[in-house]
């Protein structure tokens, strides 16, 4: 799932307005970020096969450290403690450590049977990446969910805002709604790279996303703050 991660991050914001948006990216994507990591030091392992499913090229043939159960939950425990000592607050720490958990269970619904629920334990996954349009469907209801829950929580004071949210979306939905269209990356180490380094030919598409979502944080959350300042001194015309 991609875009679907993308609007548990939006959502947060209501849960816990004063967690930058950037935060709630970082802690969406946690897993996947750990992923390329694990695959580069060689203990977990992926390759490329179209038609593995009909909506990606990669088969994930081993990523137990970064994406089973278990592991989820011993790293939304350090994103629990990080939180709490980033911002002061365990709610804060709560909420970025329920997010960084909820990437497994919204994979678990897209991916085939290759989600260890611990190392070397049994696989599991519903394979909602089987059919592209039930893909888009649920997927795309999630983002218009997510980024509509932000909406009414934060808004953007000034055009630069407003510009950087639309990109982040365009940019993010597009890459997404595109894989199933796309050539094959040349290997499952580019897409490992490209993450890394967001710069890596084919395997950097998901991580130009990330890095312009990284870039467009600052300014959505500026202008948030700013908004709501407005609303309560009430001198902004």
């Amino acid at each position: 799932m991609f875009v679907g991660h993308l609007a548990v991050a939006l959502s947060a914001k209501k849960i816990e307005p004063q967690v930058p948006l950037a935060a709630t990216m970082s802690a969406t994507f946690g897993l996947d970020l750990l992923w390329p990591l694990f695959l580069l030091l060689g203990v977990e392992s992926a390759r490329v096969d179209p038609g593995n499913t009909a909506f990606t090229h990669l088969a994930f043939d081993s990523y137990p450290w970064s994406h089973s159960l278990v592991m989820a939950v011993g790293w939304a425990a350090l994103a629990t403690f990080g939180g709490k000592a980033l911002f002061g607050r365990w709610r804060a720490g709560v909420v970025l450590g329920a997010i960084v958990l909820s990437h497994w269970f919204l994979d678990f619904i897209t991916h085939r049977p290759d989600l260890p629920v611990w190392p070397r334990g049994p696989q599991v996954g519903l394979g909602l990446w089987h059919s592209v349009p039930a893909t888009i469907f649920v997927e795309g209801s999630l983002l218009v969910a997510g980024l509509a829950v932000y909406l009414k929580v934060s808004a953007a004071r000034n055009r630069v805002g407003q510009g950087a949210l639309v990109a982040l979306i365009l940019v993010t939905g597009l890459i997404w709604i595109s894989q199933p269209w796309s050539p094959p990356p040349p290997s499952a180490t580019a897409v490992a790279l490209g993450v890394a380094t967001t710069s890596e030919r084919n395997g950097s598409r998901l991580g130009n996303a990330r890095a312009l979502a990284s870039a467009t944080m600052g300014s959505l959350d500026r202008t948030a703050q700013e908004s709501q300042a407005c609303n309560v001194t009430r001198e902004c015309t």
